[in-house]
């Protein structure tokens, strides 16, 4: 496991949206929305907990499946997944599939939230669809394969993470999302429902 496999080669529209996702802002808006939402922890109740677990038994087996061939901690996938879909109920997840906020100049235009200069700022922009909730995590897990159109390696780090403590933390330090507090809500959210259980 960690062990960095051979890049593949996507169709340049793909790409297309891994490099306009970190042009301009740096971020990701919907991460930054959803991580600021879910900053306090409140009780749920059972029906929300059943969702929560529906929502990681169905992305766990093309997280595991990512984890052996790349090396991206399954635990990340999914606590970046529910942290940033809030649990697959945002529009953007539930109507197009995309988990983790990733931007295209060819996808859906929307109305989002970004962390701007200490405010969180309303914008237009378009984001990514994709076919199904897999497609949404193995376009991800590229994303941290092919890094950034300036720095292939760009997300080495995080393929390197011997933890997934490591592996939060080295998220934060190369700015995928803006909010300040990304690492510690991605370690609470694995630890609160024990997301460590699938790693490989």
């Amino acid at each position: 496991m960690g062990r960095r496999k051979k890049k593949k080669n996507y169709p340049q529209l793909v790409l297309l949206g891994f490099t306009v996702l970190f042009l301009g802002t740096f971020a990701t808006g919907i991460a930054d929305k959803y991580s600021s939402s879910q900053a306090t922890s409140q009780p749920t109740t059972d029906s929300e907990t059943q969702t929560k677990q529906s929502f990681i038994k169905k992305l766990v087996p093309v997280a595991q499946a990512e984890q052996r061939q790349y090396g991206v901690f399954t635990s990340i996938t999914l606590a970046q997944a529910a942290l940033e879909s809030d649990w697959g109920q945002s529009e953007l997840s539930a109507k197009y599939n995309n988990l983790f906020g990733i931007k295209s100049s060819t996808g859906s235009l929307m109305t989002t939230q970004e962390y701007v200069n200490g405010e969180w700022v309303t914008i237009k922009d378009t984001f990514a669809v994709y076919n199904s909730w897999d497609d949404s995590v193995k376009a991800h897990t590229q994303l941290f394969v092919n890094g950034t159109a300036w720095n292939s390696d760009h997300y080495g780090s995080v393929l390197r993470a011997t933890s997934y403590e490591q592996a939060a933390q080295a998220l934060q330090q190369q700015g995928y999302a803006t909010d300040p507090d990304y690492a510690q809500k991605l370690i609470s959210l694995i630890k609160e429902y024990n997301l460590h259980q699938y790693d490989l």
